[in-house]
């Protein structure tokens, strides 16, 4: 039997801001994550957890060490291959839904397939309706973001972060502007994801970000950071 490999991993990562006195963001970062597991990043105001989330999501290089996205080393890839990689294997969600105010939801969960290009519109068209469906938005489809709740948008951001069906979905403060009902219901659809099977038995990986506590109690690891460095939890974890 062979061995279940990460879906996503960074070894000796590191991410140093240059300048007369330069800033480190993170340092010594080794971390796998598997397929199927609910990953949360969790550590004070400025500790790194973004900064590690953005090398993890190819969003950012790292000064050392090195991220493998299924296997594959990414740091030496030009930033079109990385974008390729971004938009084939992964999703992203942040606290402030980043949705595009003109466009309709349908069109906002499009914008990803439209640049991947491996659908049709129909199929793409097809697709959107579906996810925005799954996750109780089908009557809202063809509204524009202003019209609907912030957790409706927070939902819609999911969708649009589903639409190349990715393998590791990243979020950054997904709860952080909504009300506890509204929070809830983004957990519990992280949960569902990381549950679900997808292409014959792959099954995705979710890692978040969060300041909130309850929220990491429920995800199957955590992650604590400090000083950007990653810290065994039962030092004190102060967020």
């Amino acid at each position: 039997m062979s061995e279940i490999a990460p879906l996503l991993e960074i070894r000796g990562g590191a991410r140093v801001l240059g300048g007369a006195v330069p800033t480190t963001l993170v340092t010594d970062i080794d971390l796998a994550v598997m397929p199927g597991e609910f990953v949360s990043i969790t550590g004070p105001s400025g500790s790194g957890k973004s900064s590690l989330l953005y090398l993890l999501g190819l969003l950012d290089l790292p000064t050392r060490g090195e991220v493998f996205v299924q296997g594959r080393a990414t740091s030496r890839l030009d930033e079109d291959a990385r974008a390729a990689i971004r938009l084939s294997n992964l999703g992203f969600v942040f606290q402030f839904h980043f949705l595009l105010p003109e466009f309709t939801l349908l069109d906002n969960v499009m914008l990803p397939m439209r640049a991947l290009r491996k659908l049709d519109e129909k199929a793409a068209h097809q697709r959107a309706l579906d996810l925005l469906s799954q996750l109780g938005l089908a009557d809202h489809a063809n509204k524009t973001p202003d019209k609907i709740s912030g957790g409706q948008r927070q939902r819609v951001a999911i969708a649009r972060a589903l639409a190349n069906n990715p393998s590791v979905i990243l979020a950054d403060e997904p709860t952080g502007n909504l009300d506890t009902a509204s929070s809830e219901q983004v957990l519990h659809i992280f949960r569902e994801l990381a549950d679900t099977s997808i292409d014959g038995g792959k099954t995705r990986a979710i890692v978040i970000v969060t300041h909130d506590l309850d929220l990491a109690a429920k995800t199957d690891r955590r992650i604590h950071v400090v000083d950007g460095r990653i810290v065994p939890l039962q030092e004190p974890a102060h967020v």
